[in-house]
């Protein structure tokens, strides 16, 4: 049904697709209820778990480090879901949620989904970017750069700074969100209030179980769920034939289905990342919310046309970091130097 163009904008009505999202944009209270449910009692479960085996078999404590990441990562989609406002139908109940499972994962609630809701508006484009994207530049600019701007978006996209330093960067630099132009009242409040009920929290553990349980026990899972959390929204923009067009020729629609990845996960890693692989169906509809995702993507044809991706592309799509205007590719350093 649905087809690329020479000019890569996707040929669906806008009637069309807006009549699709229509059908999936709704709450459901009982799935949602359910969700936080078998999230938040599995993940204080396994809290405790990593504590009491500390001493006891403290191998078993970093085996469920990987679970405990896994699982701060659905809490994560949780509150990225309220962030859409499209999680539960009582405003102030989804924000408070929103608030708390921001608070789990070390993100201000209000800040970040102004944040997001930008890079939903210009994701994909080219006169419009740094709104909570991967930083990138094309070839053209990276050419124009000195040595030393080479250097530093060189060191700024290896692999290992994204994977390694991301997480710490990811973790810190939303505690220290300041006051700007961009930044509203409640936006620069949701930062502090988010850092006091991070303090109050860590208190809390420090007073009753001691400093391992911050250091020993969430601290590896958040880092761990963080570089996860990297990867995933990394692949779900940027793969080779990405969709970058400047603003005048930029589309929404063509951007949230060909702009974002259809990552195939086993039912496993979907569950646990809460279906956010099915990347093209979130972008055109934000609304929807992650457990409608699958029912979406099969039930029109339209979503087929969005690019696939598995865990090994993904892997390897690390190495891309320059998007050339004239291929119209995300391409590697090295393809640059060999031109």
């Amino acid at each position: 049904m649905a087809e690329l163009l020479q000019s890569r904008t996707l040929e669906v009505a806008r009637s069309e697709w807006t009549a699709i999202v229509a059908k999936y944009a709704r709450a459901d209270v009982r799935r949602a209820v359910w969700q936080v449910i078998n999230t938040l009692v599995p993940l204080a479960a396994l809290f405790w778990a990593m504590f009491y085996f500390l001493d006891v078999a403290p191998w078993v404590t970093a085996l469920l480090v990987l679970p405990g990441a896994g699982l701060l990562v659905r809490t994560f989609i949780i509150m990225h879901d309220c962030s859409h406002s499209s999680y539960l139908p009582w405003p102030k109940v989804n924000d408070a949620l929103g608030f708390v499972t921001g608070v789990l994962t070390l993100t201000p609630f209000a800040q970040w989904r102004r944040d997001h809701a930008l890079h939903h508006a210009s994701s994909g484009d080219l006169d419009r970017r740094g709104h909570g994207d991967v930083p990138t530049i094309t070839v053209k600019e990276y050419l124009a750069r000195d040595a030393r701007g080479r250097l530093i978006y060189r060191l700024l996209r290896h692999p290992l700074s994204l994977m390694l330093v991301g997480p710490l960067h990811l973790m810190l630099n939303q505690r220290f969100r300041g006051r700007s132009k961009a930044t509203k009242t409640k936006q620069l409040y949701s930062v502090w209030y988010t850092n006091l009920a991070i303090a109050a929290a860590i208190t809390v553990s420090i007073l009753l179980w001691g400093p391992r349980s911050v250091l020993l026990v969430y601290l590896p899972c958040m880092y761990v769920a963080a570089a996860a959390g990297i990867w995933l929204f990394y692949v779900q923009h940027q793969f080779e034939d990405a969709y970058w067009e400047s603003h005048d020729e930029w589309d929404y629609a063509t951007a949230a289905i060909t702009g974002s990845s259809h990552l195939r996960l086993h039912p496993i890693l979907q569950w646990f990342t809460g279906s956010i692989g099915l990347h093209h169906v979130h972008h055109i509809g934000p609304k929807i919310p992650n457990f409608r995702l699958q029912e979406a993507h099969d039930n029109h044809a339209l979503f087929e046309a969005a690019p696939k991706m598995t865990i090994g592309m993904g892997v390897k799509a690390l190495r891309l970091a320059l998007y050339d205007e004239d291929s119209q590719r995300l391409v590697r350093f090295r393809d640059v130097q060999a031109a």
